[in-house]
């Protein structure tokens, strides 16, 4: 099977082009307006970019009436936004943040979560979630879709600070992930929960190692 997704009809039921990019780690970003409204949404179209300076992106894409998300405004408009790890415990509240609302309602208070104050950025973090980076806004890119909810904002920033809670560190100095069980996104309405891992070295590669271990530059 095989189609072209620019022209052809599409020869299933559901669309496979996002379960096919799997799993996709989930953006749960908070932000806070001009106003002073706190914002919690996730975003499932989110990767580190690089390591040194550790850089990200997001992408958000269009409401039906050609209005914003809420995150990118907030995120230019401020010059910064936060990364909270979404957790199976969290499920529920990452879930019930994704409603859309007006500007004006605050979706700590929808999705049960208690506000952390941030060190750079104005907006809270999300005190329940294990891990969190405070992100410089650096820009944004829009592509244009063939219909608002296909128009996109690529959004960039700069990690400036990274807070790790002290009791998900284990005794050699790494994030125990099997602790914190973070779920990723997958397609249609499914998600996924890393609840088991492997290592695999690449062999005779140095300069990978430094990269992938997080040994380059400070």
């Amino acid at each position: 099977m095989h189609y072209d997704p620019r022209t052809d009809d599409r020869p299933l039921p559901y669309d496979p082009f996002k379960s096919c990019t799997v799993p996709r780690p989930i953006g749960w970003l908070s932000t806070i307006s001009s106003d002073g409204i706190a914002n919690l949404a996730p975003f499932s179209q989110w990767q580190n970019l690089t390591f040194d300076p550790p850089l990200v992106m997001f992408a958000a894409n269009g409401y039906a009436d050609g209005r914003r998300k809420d995150t990118v405004v907030n995120a230019e408009t401020s010059g910064w936004f936060v990364w909270n790890m979404a957790t199976w415990d969290l499920r529920e509240a990452v879930n019930r943040s994704a409603q859309d609302f007006d500007p004006e309602v605050d979706e700590f208070e929808h999705a049960g979560v208690s506000k952390a104050a941030c060190i750079d950025a104005p907006g809270p973090r999300v005190a329940e979630s294990p891990c969190h980076f405070e992100c410089r806004y650096l820009s944004t890119q829009r592509f244009p879709g063939k219909s608002n909810v296909g128009t996109v904002d690529v959004v960039f920033g700069e990690v400036a600070r990274i807070h790790v809670r002290d009791d998900i560190v284990t005794a050699d100095g790494k994030i125990d992930i099997l602790k914190i069980k973070p779920i990723a996104r997958m397609g249609y309405y499914d998600y996924t929960v890393v609840d088991n891992l492997f290592e695999m070295k690449i062999p005779g590669s140095e300069h990978a190692a430094a990269g992938l271990e997080g040994r380059a530059g400070n």
